[in-house]
């Protein structure tokens, strides 16, 4: 799973998460990408999960790559803790993101391959996102 080798902080505030994108929202390496509609927190588990689902349909072939990294820590008391006593301890990572960052990018493979395997992907998000294709081929 992705996460950080060392961060300058152990633990982070929530932040906003207003506007759009403000980089990573062209296609850079693959001629297919899958860009995020809508904006939210995804977890390190949830990208693991949607690169698996795009290269198991891939059967391994092309080449993926991705474009976000989970390098903010969340935090989480445990259950029937009361309030106070501070923040709790580092729970998992998670990647800010927003609408217009391209998510993952694929090359190498057929079109409709690669598109499907985009939509699968994108069944494993907690957001909307749309299948984009690199206007170099058309």
């Amino acid at each position: 799973m992705l996460s950080p080798a060392r961060v300058k902080y152990r633990k982070q505030q929530k932040g906003r998460m207003r506007g759009p994108a403000k980089g990573g929202f062209l296609l850079a390496f693959g001629s297919i990408g899958l860009l995020c509609a809508s904006r939210g927190w995804i977890t390190a588990r949830q990208i693991e999960a949607a690169r698996v689902a795009l290269t198991r349909h891939v059967k391994r072939g092309g080449r993926i790559w991705i474009r976000i990294f989970p390098d903010k820590p969340t935090t989480k008391k445990p259950a029937e803790v009361r309030m106070g006593k501070g923040k709790g301890p580092t729970e998992g990572w998670v990647a800010v993101v927003k609408p217009g960052r391209i998510l993952y990018e694929i090359d190498g493979i057929a079109e409709n391959i690669a598109k499907r395997a985009m939509e699968l992907a994108a069944s494993k998000l907690p957001f909307k996102t749309k299948v984009i294709i690199s206007s170099q081929e058309l």
